[in-house]
């Protein structure tokens, strides 16, 4: 087998409205879809989603990655010696553009097999109940967007925050007043001081918080740890890490109970799987996350997460604030739940 033909679509996706986070405001994101054909009719297809601030690429690099790196060193080679074609890549590509070579590989090679990519990668289950995400919004919004999100079915809501300790444990107290059952977890961002993520940690005990995610700066991630061994909240690692390195400090250290595996931020699924081995051994439960990513990432992302039984929780809500997404036929969401739609691959013929 080898790639006979590269292409490239640019998705420059307008969102339904802009979201707030500690550390900025997003109005729109721009994704990129690989298209590698080969001479067995299969067309393998990923999917980049580039983000200055979490992989460290702006839209137009990516572009440019695909035309004078990523096109000259697939053309003509055999898609089966992924391995070898990924290695020859690391380095030269930042790790959205090096996930969306990764995806498209793997969904050549799932489609060889006729088989969903789930199963491929080992098929552990056949859906997962995913998070749904509230940005930082003032307590009557909060409490708006949370009613419109439990009529949809969604039994598991993220909150944002970061920027003010008190207004943020109020949101969480108010939705946990109103919604006894709900699944909360609650993402800081890093916006938060040591003394502030303890107090946070103290005040949200009665509360039933199930994960607090990156509390504290990746500039001092051992005040991470300090928040995880000081406190009874499952803490996540997200922004802190990036790397199969990342997830061997964070867990050697116990700088963290759990991580977030963002396969956008981690260059794709071969050291996605790397980075969930280390997590495993390590103990800590795993949870996959996105970023503002289509139809197709979140595909991608969802067939990992079914893959493996200690990666127990998804975050795979970064397509629901699109206009328009062409990809959302890859899957099912039905109150909360995630299903893929049983194609072969990432389930786009």
């Amino acid at each position: 087998m080898r790639i006979t033909h590269i292409d490239y679509e640019r998705l420059d996706l307008e969102l339904t409205e802009p979201y707030t986070i500690a550390y900025e405001t997003i109005s729109q994101a721009t994704n990129f879809i690989l298209y590698l054909a080969t001479d067995r009719g299969i067309v393998g297809l990923g999917c980049a989603a580039p983000d200055p601030a979490v992989t460290g690429e702006a839209a137009a690099e990516v572009e440019l990655a695909i035309r004078s790196v990523i096109a000259p060193t697939l053309l003509g080679q055999n898609p089966l010696q992924y391995a070898r074609l990924l290695e020859s890549l690391s380095g030269r590509l930042k790790s959205s553009a090096l996930a969306m070579v990764d995806l498209a590989l793997h969904d050549i090679l799932a489609k060889l097999a006729d088989i969903p990519l789930y199963q491929l990668l080992g098929g552990y289950r056949d859906s997962i109940a995913t998070s749904i995400t509230i940005s930082i919004l003032p307590l009557a919004e909060t409490l708006a967007k949370a009613a419109v999100y439990v009529a949809q079915g969604f039994t598991i809501i993220k909150v944002k925050g970061g920027l003010d300790v008190e207004e943020d444990l109020a949101r969480l107290r108010a939705l946990r007043h109103k919604y006894p059952r709900l699944i909360l977890r609650f993402d800081g961002n890093q916006g938060y001081q040591l003394d502030e993520a303890l107090r946070f940690v103290t005040a949200a005990q009665p509360l039933e918080i199930e994960i607090l995610e990156q509390p504290t700066s990746v500039e001092d991630e051992e005040l991470m740890g300090a928040v995880s061994l000081g406190g009874t909240l499952p803490v996540m690692a997200d922004e802190s890490l990036k790397t199969l390195k990342d997830a061997f400090r964070l867990t050697r250290h116990d700088f963290t109970d759990m991580i977030n595996i963002k396969l956008q931020k981690v260059g794709g699924l071969t050291p996605g799987m790397h980075i969930n081995s280390v997590a495993r051994a390590a103990g800590n439960e795993v949870m996959v996350g996105c970023l503002d990513e289509c139809g197709l990432g979140i595909s991608a992302g969802l067939h990992f997460a079914l893959s493996r039984p200690n990666i127990l929780y998804a975050d795979l809500d970064g397509h629901l604030d699109f206009v328009e997404d062409p990809f959302l036929d890859l899957f099912s969401l039905e109150k909360g739940v995630l299903r893929p739609n049983g194609k072969a691959g990432l389930g786009r013929k």
